[in-house]
């Protein structure tokens, strides 16, 4: 269920949005039936903004249709996060409204899900841990945005992309659901886990070290009036284990891919964790080899000097996607893992070619 604010705008407001050529969006605030109840307590309520292109309300264009694409923050982040003013970085509604005049990218909705949890993120996933935020994103956020936006509701014209664990979480739906998004775009998306997850496992054990327990590092985090870096990194591994290696009857519901008093590899935890590798579900798995053949475009790409080495994570998606017969847009850029939002406008137009 979805209830929204809207106001009627007078005669002149509407000249006046028309002659600036600017989108708007629409706050959705959906109640998810699917969200109520998750392990973490964390609200069934959430605020999903929909960007509208130019033109959308115009009395002459009630019939046309619109592609869509769902954007998804990385991790800690929600929709509402792409709506951040700032002085030198343009919001995603500012970065759309210039790439539509300029004629680079078509009119299209935009889609800002919010599929954070306590934890600081879900990896669009569902779990016995944190709860069902694929389910949510595949099952009710679509089909609703179908029912009352003037999309083009077919995967055809449906793409889905993010950066980071938006990223992850863009090529792996691309990959599990074919039916929903035709193409995809993964900016520095988690992948070759052993790249991007295990320098970070030692960190947890002296962090938790210090605190006694699991319970009690969280009990800790929890009072924490900042949540440092050094908090974030633990943070992410716990997030990261919520998704692929939920356990009800462990502490924070999860378990670890390593013991935390000696810091040794639980090998079958971590097979636990490979499963859901962007590389490896590719490379092992006959469904998604096909899948990846269906799409119309899988644009990825990544920072030479990302922190997290997702450069070569990426690179090794890219080769087992073209094996797989995949239409792969690859690129390479001197950056970082932060603030690359400006490589959005490289995707939102690669994709608007083909939607």
């Amino acid at each position: 269920m979805a209830t929204t604010r809207r106001s009627t705008p007078t005669a002149g407001a509407r000249t006046a949005a028309r002659g600036s050529a600017k989108g708007r969006v629409f706050p959705v605030r959906f109640e998810s039936k699917l969200l109520r109840g998750n392990p973490l307590g964390d609200p069934a309520i959430r605020t999903v903004p929909v960007y509208l292109p130019a033109g959308y309300d115009d009395p002459k264009n009630t019939r046309r249709r619109y592609p869509s694409v769902y954007v998804l923050t990385g991790f800690t982040g929600r929709g509402t996060m792409l709506l951040n003013d700032s002085g030198w970085t343009e919001t995603l509604p500012q970065r759309l409204d210039r790439l539509i005049a300029s004629g680079r990218v078509q009119p299209l909705i935009a889609v800002m899900p919010d599929c954070f949890t306590r934890y600081g993120g879900s990896q669009y996933l569902d779990s016995s841990a944190h709860g069902r935020y694929e389910s949510h994103l595949i099952q009710e956020l679509v089909p609703w945005v179908d029912r009352t936006f003037r999309t083009k509701a077919a995967a055809a014209h449906r793409a889905v992309m993010g950066k980071s664990s938006g990223g992850f979480g863009a090529i792996v739906h691309g990959l599990r659901h074919p039916d929903v998004f035709g193409a995809l775009a993964d900016h520095s998306g988690d992948s070759a886990f052993e790249y991007c997850y295990l320098p970070d496992f030692p960190a947890v054990v002296r962090a938790v070290s210090k605190y006694g327990s699991l319970e009690k590092w969280w009990a800790a985090f929890q009072k924490a009036p900042k949540k440092t870096h050094e908090w974030l990194k633990v943070l992410n591994i716990v997030a990261m284990a919520a998704a692929y290696s939920p356990n009800p009857k462990k502490p924070l519901r999860v378990d670890l891919p390593f013991d935390l008093e000696t810091g040794k590899i639980d090998p079958a935890v971590w097979r636990r964790w490979l499963a859901w590798d962007p590389v490896r579900m590719v490379t092992n798995v006959a469904r998604y080899r096909r899948a990846a053949k269906r799409l119309k475009l899988a644009f990825v790409d990544c920072g030479t000097r990302d922190e997290w080495h997702l450069d070569i994570g990426a690179r090794m998606l890219v080769k087992e996607l073209r094996k797989a017969g995949a239409r792969v847009v690859h690129e390479e850029f001197d950056d970082g893992h932060m603030d690359i939002q400006y490589r959005y406008d490289r995707s939102l137009e690669a994709l608007s070619k083909v939607l």
